[in-house]
This record gives C-alpha cells, sequence and structure tokens, in this order.
C-alpha cells in the first residue's frame, strides 16, 4: 500500500501546482527528492557512548538503521581527533519519506510547546528547506523513560524545486504548517 501522502501528492498537490505556476509537464511539477535527518554530538568527545544512544533513537525515528559520522579533521580546540564517532545521519526517500513527512507534520510538530508555524526563512535559495528541532520527544516512537539527554536534530527536505517559491507551494500543499 502506497504512503497516505503520495497519494495526496499525485491527486491534489500535482493539479494545484500545475495550475499555480502554469506547468505543462506532470515531471516539471516540483516534488520531495530525499530527506535527510542528522544529529550532530560534540559532548561525544568526552563520552563516546552518546553516538550510540543517538544513533538508536534516530533509527526509533526514521525506521532506518542510521550511519554514524565520524570527525573529517583533528581539532585541538574542540578535543576532537580524526576518525572519532560525532554524530548519526539517515537520508530517507521513497515511501519511508512520505511516511516520516507524514508523521512530522500531523504528530509531531504540532507537539512542539508554544507551536505557531515553521518560519519560511529556512530555504537555501535553490528550493531546499532545512528544520531544527530542539528536543527529540516530539516524535512519540521515543519513550521518555529510555533517553539519557535530550538531544536536537536537523531535518533537511530536499526538492526538485528550482525557487524558494516553489519549494514553499509545494510545502505548504503536502501540509507542512508555515507561519502567515
Amino acid at each position: 500500500m502506497p504512503a497516505r501522502l503520495k497519494e495526496h501528492y499525485t491527486k491534489i498537490v500535482v493539479p494545484t501546482l500545475s495550475k499555480e505556476f502554469g506547468y505543462t509537464n506532470i515531471m516539471a511539477v516540483p516534488r520531495i527528492n530525499k530527506i535527510s535527518l542528522n544529529i550532530g554530538l560534540g559532548e561525544a568527545t568526552q563520552n563516546p557512548k552518546m553516538v550510540d544512544g543517538a544513533a538508536n533513537e534516530l533509527g526509533t525515528i526514521a525506521g532506518q538503521k542510521p550511519v554514524v559520522t565520524k570527525a573529517k579533521k583533528s581539532i585541538a580546540a574542540f578535543k576532537l581527533r580524526e576518525g572519532m564517532s560525532i554524530g548519526a545521519m539517515v537520508t530517507l526517500r521513497g515511501d519511508r519519506m512520505y511516511e516520516f513527512f507524514d508523521r512530522l507534520v500531523n504528530v509531531a510538530l504540532p507537539r512542539v510547546r508554544d507551536f505557531r508555524g515553521i518560519s519560511t526563512k529556512a530555504f537555501d535559495g535553490r528550493g531546499n528547506f532545512t528544520l531544527g528541532i530542539k528536543d527529540q520527544l516530539i516524535f512519540p516512537e521515543i519513550d521518555y523513560n529510555k533517553i539519557e539527554k535530550i538531544k536536537g536534530m536537523n531535518i533537511c527536505i530536499t526538492t526538485t524545486a528550482t525557487t524558494d517559491a516553489e519549494a514553499l507551494a509545494l510545502l505548504r500543499a503536502m501540509g507542512m504548517p508555515f507561519t502567515k
């Protein structure tokens, strides 16, 4: 069974964006390409076991095994050596991506305290959107009793849109709660 949001995209979003921007070919309509989740842990230099906890939580949230990221070069001021584990990341594509986006928009973001919408200023100029989350507890899959420390994460949504206006229209049509 295809993801619910994928059907929404093909039946509602494609015709809406085609009319709004005047696309004649449905392949020209922007779509979400991939979603990357990243947790960077600066404290992992003192406690290397924190990376395992972060990777487990990221795997639970994404439904896919994360890759542990390593430091590319040594920085003495940060007590960091080349090759040390300092984070975890996951790249989602296809049905898993649509499923995660659905959970992010409809379940996780409404659970943020004092939530008034997402700022529209986090576009990069080429149609990609990045969102920072301060704590991972907004996802219902995470058990409050099993976490040792609250960690934030970056969620980067890569689209095939060429401009920020197209990407904003796409994400708004997909249900992303932007501020007015």
